[in-house]
């Protein structure tokens, strides 16, 4: 590869987040984590078809790497209510939209979560 096409890869790369731990940024709203949608289904015996609907917001937890703290929301609420959801942060101003928070390890497959407002 010549050292313009290397440039080129790499100024890509930067652009989309390289020097970060891939998934250890916070995001904005995304659909559910699979294991958050199945506990919602499987241990909170919601319909399935509601909780596909739902939106959340993740961070990463700082004590480990596989872990992730999560707000579950609907989004149409959201927009009722003319709020603008951008990451896990912006719920701290608006708790009323959090229907449930919890974190999730994705490498123990594990989920604790607990019901904000009645869905």
């Amino acid at each position: 590869m010549n050292k313009k096409k290397v440039k080129n890869v790499l100024e890509k790369a930067k652009g989309a987040g390289a020097g970060k731990a891939k998934g250890r940024e916070a995001t904005g709203p995304k659909c559910i984590p699979e294991l958050v949608g199945r506990h919602l289904v499987v241990e909170q015996k919601q319909n399935p078809d509601w909780a596909r609907k739902l939106k959340a917001v993740v961070r990463p937890r700082p004590e480990d790497k596989d872990a992730f703290d999560f707000r579950v929301f609907d989004e149409a609420q959201a927009a009722a209510k003319k709020v603008t959801i951008k990451d896990y942060n912006s719920l701290d101003e608006h708790p009323d939209l959090i229907l449930y928070e919890g974190w999730f390890d994705k490498k123990a497959m594990k989920v604790q979560m607990e019901e904000k407002k009645a869905a």
